[in-house]
């Protein structure tokens, strides 16, 4: 058993999850052996970053997606987007896997770090941020994430120099992970923030700056904005810090003393059979949501 104070390892907690729901062989996660690594070509106070996000745009019309929403996927998008940072954006995150037992999404700062940004674009610490920010859909599916979503992304990217990369649920940092290599191999640096180490380093990205927090929290503490301001500064300073790839920092940052928070997500051992058995209806209705979702998407 690993140590209380370890990280949560998140591959083998959905392996076991869908596992107890009944889906048979495991989900393959990505894994590398070389990855990119591209220096930035300008000093930070100079940069344009582009935020990337898994985030959606609130749809008025689809659903609860408000703080303590119950996961919905009718709320999920398949395309890459790009919005304006101003005026300030409307992004929940009720359509993916974050941890509802232990955090709510009642503060955006906590998984959108511009607020954060834009106070260090105050102190100049950074150049400019880029007008837009940029969306990137949780796709289990890592071929369309490398053959659609990255590319797509890149071209969205054309203007800026750096760009900072946000997860929230397991698969959410898969698919970063996955953006931020075909970025550096396009000559962007890129940092990532996040939750899940194991998914990350497994991927393996240029630059990571860890929070140990329950997921959806990768940008800070909820309401605590001086835990924001750090977690935004040390990603940052990662684009000078890091000097190869494979680069993790974790944030100081605790977010209980009490660790006990890991034993709860997508645990399987902790439901009886009755409630295994309405997990894996609620997980079936959701996917012929999501199915049809994409389909009017497309």
């Amino acid at each position: 058993m690993s140590h209380p104070n370890a990280p949560l390892q998140y591959i083998r907690r959905t392996r076991e999850w869908y596992q107890g729901l009944g889906y048979g062989a495991p989900y393959q996660w990505a894994q590398f052996k070389d990855v990119p690594f591209t220096k930035p070509a300008k000093p930070l106070a100079e940069s344009v970053i582009g935020l990337v996000t898994t985030a959606a745009l609130y749809q008025e019309s689809h659903g609860n997606q408000g703080p303590r929403a119950n996961y919905n996927a009718q709320a999920k998008f398949y395309s890459v987007y790009a919005h304006p940072i101003d005026p300030d954006p409307d992004v929940r995150i009720s359509h993916i896997a974050y941890d509802r037992k232990h955090t709510s999404a009642e503060d955006k700062n906590t998984w959108f770090p511009l607020a954060a940004l834009r106070r260090l674009e105050k102190r100049n610490v950074i150049g400019q941020i880029a007008n837009n920010f940029f969306g990137l859909p949780t796709n289990r599916s890592q071929r369309h994430t490398l053959d659609n979503d990255c590319p797509a992304l890149h071209r969205l990217l054309s203007d800026i120099d750096l760009a900072i990369l946000v997860a929230n649920c397991p698969v959410c940092h898969q698919s970063v992970s996955l953006a931020a290599r075909y970025l550096e191999g396009q000559g962007i640096p890129t940092v990532i923030m996040g939750c899940a180490k194991d998914i990350v380093e497994n991927v393996g990205v240029p630059r990571f700056l860890f929070s140990d927090f329950p997921l959806g929290n990768a940008a800070g503490k909820p309401f605590d904005i001086e835990s924001q301001n750090q977690s935004a500064s040390m990603a940052v300073n990662l684009f000078c810090d890091a000097t190869s790839p494979r680069t993790t920092v974790q944030s100081p940052i605790e977010w209980h003393a009490s660790h006990e928070w890991k034993k709860d997500y997508n645990n399987i051992a902790l439901l009886s059979e009755e409630e295994i058995a309405k997990r894996r209806t609620e997980f079936d209705r959701h996917k012929s949501i999501a199915k049809q979702q994409r389909h009017n998407q497309s």
